[in-house]
């Protein structure tokens, strides 16, 4: 009855964010997190999350991919390797009271930063940072969302091409997070198949749906909904993980 039950949260959960990260191309991945950090062990989560969020992103940036910018996209998994080779020789794994921590406080970080001191995917070394931060953040959180977008609000691109971009971004640094926490669920606890199953169709779902509504907002509307979306979620987030440090 509790892995029917289970069952039923997550497949709801998948469905849901997917849908909102297919509107907003962040947010729903944060939300998720959240969720399956509250059911699952950290390393658990973080393979399941990665099944959704690789789906889901991947998803979407079909849907939309004659929408892609390939020179950014390329740019970007540079400092993904980076990133990975990194994580790969260090072996960190955060704790359930880091994970949501973090989830609360970079919606914040990402307000406090001068916006002109962070560079756009569109200049010099700006696509290549963004790749190496927000891979970072993956494997810290399992989130990187909210400071993905930094890299791209100063720029001139059409929010098809933001969703579109990130989304195969995302794919693939949502991909090196499976891999990473994969390897580490290897010599312990594993998934069901039928979880991962339900996540990925689930995931498939939601952003399909999603695709109509964005079509019907304007740009406008897409930036200022996404920024008081993560600024909440933020918030629930970094009130849980204080707590769960303090009562330790």
């Amino acid at each position: 009855m509790m892995q029917a039950g289970f069952l039923l949260i997550t497949a709801f959960s998948v469905l849901a964010t997917s849908f909102i990260s297919g509107i907003f191309g962040m947010a729903g991945g944060m939300i998720l997190m959240g969720v399956l950090v509250a059911f699952m062990p950290v390393s658990a989560a973080m393979v399941l999350h990665g099944a959704a969020q690789l789906t889901s992103n991947g998803w979407r940036a079909l849907l939309w991919r004659r929408h892609i910018d390939f020179r950014i996209f390329g740019r970007f998994l540079l400092g993904l390797l980076l990133a990975g080779l990194m994580f790969s020789f260090v072996g960190f794994i955060p704790d359930r009271a880091m994970v949501l921590i973090t989830l609360g406080i970079v919606p914040f970080l990402v307000m406090i930063i001068p916006r002109r001191f962070v560079p756009q995917v569109t200049t010099r070394g700006g696509a290549e940072m963004c790749g190496f931060l927000n891979t970072a953040m993956q494997f810290i959180a399992g989130v990187s969302g909210p400071l993905l977008d930094i890299f791209y609000v100063r720029t001139d691109m059409d929010r098809r091409v933001v969703v579109a971009t990130k989304a195969a971004c995302q794919a693939c640094a949502h991909l090196a997070k499976l891999i990473y926490f994969g390897h580490a669920l290897s010599g312990g606890d594993t998934l069901p198949g039928m979880l991962l199953g339900v996540a990925v169709l689930c995931a498939v779902i939601g952003t399909s749906l999603s695709k109509f509504v964005l079509e019907r907002l304007n740009d406008k509307q897409f930036r200022r909904w996404t920024q008081w979306l993560v600024m909440v979620i933020g918030t629930v987030y970094l009130v849980q993980g204080v707590h769960l440090l303090l009562t330790r």
